[in-house]
């Protein structure tokens, strides 16, 4: 899987430019604030039809313009692909592949497949469980794309009921709808929970062998972390649903007094432990850092398990955050597949057997 051509009109800080990318390493290379991590988003944008650096697809849009567009040429499991993300300053996002018009995301989400690495990810760990929800979302969301579909359903579910818990005071004849969509939500939660364990379990596995690899001296593990009441989130869809449906009808009146959603899987976490210890509460920084790394690159392993080819790895200025001997750990584990790196330090491009080098200045090759 790789991105042949990669177009920017009008998105970011770039005016119209065309990039042709090497099958294997890319490097970015330039100043802060040029638009490395921008052609990076821009590629990230075509796998999971949003922007990473924002919820706002308008802000996609460079300073003065009323339109822009991300265009990219790629190869997924033998086919030949053209993908089109419109963006307005007025109206949504369209998506056009091989020229004809998409009515859902969920339809295109995945069909190119990436790993994102920034260095934002190396909090992870110790971030909030809303930041390792997104990790997950992300990954499932372009491997399934029912589970982007649920996702998308149950978001809108969440939001339509948390308004009429929040307006409920005021307007006390909206509680008539809250059992509808708590059984909806439950419904729709079920499949989301079912994938998850699934995914994480498998995800697990991967990144304690790639820890090992660095740090055989410790163990690393975890636990999917979801609604109390699920005795079980690898049981059928059915037994979930209804240990879900009994828990939000147990907690209605705290709801009520809280105004807002206090069960589901939006509720979710991922718990990394090392040694059996929570690895936020008492690891160091370093491994931390190191637990990142081993469930990025589990991730790609993944991937290349689910289609027999690697996704395309997009690493913003990670390298230039780590110490050399964890540099040099990523570096020897991405020999294969296609690379898109950005970097503002020569010592980095040194070690990189390059395809291609773009230097940007000012949203311009030079």
């Amino acid at each position: 899987m790789n991105i042949q051509s990669l177009i920017l009109g009008q998105f970011r800080n770039y005016e119209n430019e065309r990039f042709i990318l090497d099958p294997a390493v890319n490097l970015i290379c330039g100043e802060n604030g040029q638009g490395k991590t921008n052609l990076l988003e821009a590629a990230a944008a075509c796998s999971t039809m949003r922007l990473f650096r924002t919820s706002q697809k308008k802000e996609g849009l460079r300073f003065g313009s009323e339109h822009a567009f991300i265009q990219a040429d790629f190869t997924a499991k033998g086919r030949e692909n053209t993908l089109e993300l419109r963006f307005s300053r007025l109206k949504a996002m369209e998506i056009y592949k091989n020229g004809v018009r998409q009515k859902r995301q969920a339809d295109v989400q995945g069909l190119l497949k990436t790993v994102l690495f920034c260095p934002e990810d190396l909090a992870l760990i110790r971030a909030g469980a809303g930041a390792r929800r997104r990790f997950l979302d992300t990954a499932l969301c372009q491997l399934r794309p029912y589970y982007a579909r649920y996702l998308e359903e149950y978001n809108r579910l969440h939001e339509h009921k948390t308004r009429i818990l929040r307006d409920s005071e005021e307007k006390p004849s909206l509680l008539s709808m809250w059992e509808d969509f708590s059984l909806r939500m439950a419904h729709i939660g079920a499949q989301i929970i079912r994938y998850r364990a699934y995914y994480c379990n498998k995800l697990l596995a991967h990144a304690a062998a790639v820890y090992a690899d660095i740090a055989p001296q410790e163990k690393l593990s975890g636990v999917y972390r979801t609604v109390s009441a699920v005795t079980d989130p690898f049981a059928p869809a059915r037994q979930i649903e209804q240990e879900l449906i009994d828990h939000v009808m147990r907690h209605k009146p705290a709801e009520l007094a809280a105004r807002s959603c206090l069960s589901g899987p939006h509720k979710d976490d991922l718990e990394i432990l090392l040694d059996g210890r929570s690895a936020a509460s008492f690891g160091s920084q370093g491994q931390v850092r190191t637990c990142t790394l081993s469930l990025k690159l589990a991730e790609r392993e993944l991937f290349f398990d689910e289609d027999g080819e690697y996704p395309v790895l997009l690493l913003d200025d990670v390298l230039s955050e780590l110490d050399r001997r964890r540099q040099d750990f990523v570096l020897n584990r991405i020999a294969d597949g296609q690379v898109l790196i950005t970097c503002c330090e020569d010592g980095i491009s040194e070690k990189l057997r390059t395809g291609a080098v773009f230097c940007i200045q000012n949203g311009k090759i030079i």
